[in-house]
């Protein structure tokens, strides 16, 4: 993916070694990149670490919210930051958009 989409790689400043992700070996994660995204009006880059994987997922977890200040409503699962100077909140999808869109995905397979 990050060579489909162009990415630059850096080295990672300390390279380490992941054993969960299979039962075989451990992976060496030497490398990052900055993934540009988009949620609504949210844009921002954010840097992640570089792992061969059958599938790909942007995980906004803790480097994350520390790095933007995050506050996580643990109720509504609402995270609300604030963001060259202005106060954004990211909400969940509601249940049945979320069925809308396993739906579509599953239908395009």
């Amino acid at each position: 993916m990050v060579n489909k989409l162009g990415l630059n790689i850096k080295k990672h400043p300390k390279p380490y070694y992941l054993q969960w992700l299979n039962d075989e070996e451990e992976i060496r994660v030497k490398h990052q990149v900055e993934v540009p995204i988009v949620i609504g009006r949210y844009e921002d880059e954010i840097l992640c670490d570089v792992l061969p994987m059958e599938a790909g997922h942007i995980l906004l977890g803790r480097p994350w919210q520390s790095d933007r200040r995050v506050l996580h409503d643990g109720f509504t699962n609402h995270h609300t930051f604030e963001f060259k100077g202005k106060k954004t909140t990211l909400v969940p999808f509601p249940p049945h958009e979320v069925y809308l869109d396993q739906v579509g995905v599953f239908l395009i397979n």
